[in-house]
């Protein structure tokens, strides 16, 4: 029987009854071709069959966006699996970008929010409309081996490997427009930070009071003076604010949950995962990592049904000083927070790749008995992951979704941060250690 397919052809889809019934024959038909989990390919303009959706996601993204014109033989909503080896029928990740890596990456991205946020509404799909344009562009007239997208990517990890200046990057930018300007690339370092964003990326930047009382966050997020000790939030000069708001201090923090749903996205990560259960001594008296000691063993037994799930993510945090001007002549102290994913065995969790920054708390004086104002984000987010959790995405178990919770297990300082971090003394008679000793025999 020969299908109507000249609705796909529609382009005033809105008030147009018969792209309507057509659509709805369509999904009717791909409802019985969908996977275990219910997704199926994605036949719009922008998926064009690479990335994988349920079938209300389908339905938003064909409307909004609409249908492949080259796909004419319906091999993956209709036909046996084998004719998608015919030469006529497009391929997924063919054409312009057969070999761009970023096809996954985006689908791994987007296939994660898909899972939480099933309606298929078309705002939770607009923030990866310019990536997707980026993705689906030519970097170069008849380049194929590079999409827009996958050049600035590899652009921006030679910047951050190489120390490149922001100066330096966008002079970079403006020298290549120079020699080829029908590239399709960005204009300046800005732009691209801001692409980078949507992947998943950023960071929130949080402003604090002059003498670390407190951060403009949530209850004070809109206050112009400290709650504590009503100082302005923004610099002044002579009494007077300056020409632009321009606050003391600011703190960078990057929200933890995003990044730990990354690490479940891809199979090969998640799978890695879990290496800490199987993975553990069968000795008794060999400890070869963390989940062979006293202390992760006593953390199961206290909390089975966190410990039921070996997915749910083990965390160390480690906090210290440096100079970031590499000039000791120079009093400044910038201090990062740092944490390290204990699931992951042991040669790879104190890895560089998977050491996940947290805060940058700035100087230029170390936070000392303040450092509580600084990690409140962190401590407010860790405490949502251990008693709520967040639906994730296992790719390492057929994409199911499962609830992720987190629980931070140790801290990794000197004596001085450790003394800043518990809030307990570090130093003289009273110090952290002979107090625990006097008291706890």
């Amino acid at each position: 029987m020969t299908i109507d397919k000249s609705w796909t052809q529609i382009r005033k889809r809105n008030n147009s009854t018969m792209f309507w019934q057509g659509l709805q024959s369509f999904l009717q038909m791909a409802k019985l071709h969908v996977n275990g989990r219910g997704f199926i390919r994605c036949p719009c303009n922008r998926c064009i069959n690479n990335a994988q959706h349920q079938l209300e996601v389908l339905k938003t993204h064909i409307h909004q966006f609409g249908f492949m014109s080259d796909y004419n033989e319906w091999i993956y909503h209709r036909e046996n699996v084998n004719a998608a080896s015919s030469s006529n029928v497009p391929q997924p990740n063919s054409g312009v970008h057969d070999r761009d890596e970023m096809f996954e990456v985006l689908e791994n991205i987007i296939s994660n929010d898909a899972e939480v946020d099933q309606l298929g509404s078309q705002s939770s799909n607009m923030q990866y409309d310019d990536l997707f344009t980026a993705l689906n562009s030519e970097l170069y007239s008849r380049v194929s081996s590079f999409s827009s997208l996958n050049f600035l990517v590899k652009l921006m990890h030679l910047k951050v490997m190489n120390k490149w200046t922001n100066k330096s990057f966008d002079e970079l930018l403006k020298l290549l427009k120079l020699a080829f300007p029908k590239m399709d690339l960005v204009e300046s370092h800005y732009e691209a930070k801001k692409l980078m964003t949507k992947m998943g990326l950023g960071y929130q930047s949080i402003h604090v009071c002059k003498n670390d009382c407190a951060l403009f966050w949530n209850e004070n997020s809109m206050s112009e003076t400290c709650p504590v000790c009503s100082e302005s939030r923004w610099k002044m000069q002579a009494g007077r604010r300056t020409g632009k708001n321009v606050p003391h201090k600011v703190l960078r923090y990057f929200p933890l949950a995003p990044r730990l749903k990354r690490l479940f996205a891809t199979s090969k990560t998640a799978k890695l995962m879990r290496w800490h259960q199987p993975g553990k001594s069968t000795d008794d008296n060999v400890m070869r990592h963390l989940v062979d000691g006293r202390a992760w063993k006593d953390f199961d037994r206290k909390h089975p049904e966190f410990a039921d799930d070996v997915r749910n993510v083990r965390l160390g945090l480690a906090a210290d000083g440096f100079n970031p001007f590499n000039n000791m002549s120079i009093s400044y102290s910038m201090w990062p927070v740092v944490l390290t994913t204990y699931n992951l065995p042991p040669w790879l969790c104190m890895k560089l790749e998977y050491l996940m920054l947290s805060l940058l708390i700035p100087g230029p004086q170390s936070p000392g008995k303040d450092m509580d104002v600084f990690l409140r984000p962190l401590i407010e987010e860790l405490k949502e992951l251990w008693e709520n959790g967040i639906d994730t995405r296992d790719a390492g178990n057929d994409r199911k979704v499962f609830k992720m919770r987190v629980a931070l297990l140790w801290t990794v300082n000197d004596f001085p941060a450790r003394s800043s971090l518990s809030g307990w003394s570090g130093q003289g008679y009273k110090r952290v250690l002979l107090v625990m000793k006097t008291h706890h025999p």
